[in-house]
């Protein structure tokens, strides 16, 4: 087993990076070495910020110089929970790569970046193998709900027809940023303009998840529609981050449609809102595989998002630092599952990496 315990930069301590953070010193055989942040918590320890009481580890300073933080520090993997888009990513990842570091990233649209962004996807690729080193976009969904899962299902049928999936769920965990992509707390007027001009993404990952299906599949998916409506709260809502009032728009419901040969073969649903339980709606994920033999699966509760995309990330770090370099995706790598004991123990041997 490797001697050095395996060190992380964590990039962005909104509600996914501080959760990550906390996740990561609960293992073993990690350690984090640096933190980059916001100008809110610059020059503060990361354990003070993550209000975690006393811990018997070397302060992390938080900097809001990406550039200083991964020149001074020698690690394994930086993990960037900052954006959803590649665009807004790109110039992130591809500094760390330049500095020789692998990634894990948050952002839904780099959990399969070739189907929107073929250009940039093509880039990072080439940067990360200039450097040896690998990067993965991965979550709760896009990352494995609506698309990991469902193809680990398929890998026990004859030949599949048609996928149907949905996933219902609470967005509550989920910091400012999420809950602006999906207009939470807008009215309804405010929330179809949004649609129109794009301030209101609703969920981003519909195209990356469809395109991973056909891809591990292998069908050639000609077109994908996307539908968004506002999901209208009856009742108050309240979250740590935000309180939408009745009659306010508390979520986004949106629809995916994947076409093969001229019909939908992938139909995918997403309904999410904050507190849905106080208007007695019920979460859950939720796969229909018709094919040989038909499938169906469901998970009642929703698997919790917050948690969900966290523990992806934290569980992924060896898959990552043992694959071989470049734009990586859920397809590429093992089965994901948690990582108990020493993280060191999954680390395959260190001159055979790359």
């Amino acid at each position: 087993m490797r001697n050095e315990k395996i060190k992380v930069i964590i990039w962005g301590i909104g509600s996914m990076g501080s959760g990550i953070a906390k996740m990561i010193l609960k293992k073993k055989g990690v350690e984090i070495v640096g933190a980059i942040g916001r100008k809110t918590h610059v020059g503060e320890n990361l354990y003070d910020v993550l209000d975690m009481g006393e811990i018997d580890r070397k302060p992390v300073v938080v900097s809001n110089n990406p550039e200083k933080v991964l020149k001074n520090n020698a690690a394994d993997v930086v993990l960037i929970a900052t954006d959803s888009y590649v665009k807004q990513s790109y110039e992130k990842i591809a500094m760390c790569l330049n500095n020789g570091f692998n990634v894990i990233s948050t952002a839904e649209e780099m959990a399969f970046p070739w189907e929107q962004e073929k250009e940039l996807a093509g880039k990072l690729d080439l940067i990360a193998k200039e450097n040896g080193v690998t990067v993965l976009g991965t979550g709760i969904n896009p990352g494995f709900v609506l698309d990991t899962l469902i193809l680990a299902l398929t890998g026990t049928c004859e030949h599949v027809e048609s996928i149907k999936a949905a996933r219902v769920n609470d967005l509550s965990p989920f910091g400012p940023a999420v809950m602006n992509e999906q207009g939470v707390g807008t009215t309804e007027i405010e929330f179809v303009e949004g649609i129109k001009n794009g301030k209101i993404a609703g969920h981003v990952g519909f195209p990356e998840s469809i395109g991973m299906l056909a891809k591990g599949l292998g069908w050639n998916v000609e077109k994908i529609e996307q539908t968004r409506e506002p999901i209208i709260a009856q009742v108050e809502r309240k979250t740590k981050h935000i309180k939408v009032k009745a009659g306010d728009v508390a979520g986004c419901r949106q629809c995916g449609y994947g076409y093969v040969d001229g019909i939908i073969k992938i139909d995918m649903e997403h309904p999410q809102q904050v507190k849905p339980e106080l208007e007695s709606i019920d979460t859950g994920d939720y796969i229909w595989i018709k094919g040989a033999p038909d499938i169906s699966m469901s998970i009642k509760p929703e698997i919790p998002g917050g948690i969900g995309t966290i523990a992806m990330c934290v569980n992924m770090i060896p898959h990552v630092i043992n694959a071989r370099s470049g734009v990586k995706t859920m397809l590429d790598l093992p089965l994901p599952r948690a990582v108990m004991g020493d993280m060191r123990q999954f680390i395959e041997d260190w001159e055979d990496n790359k």
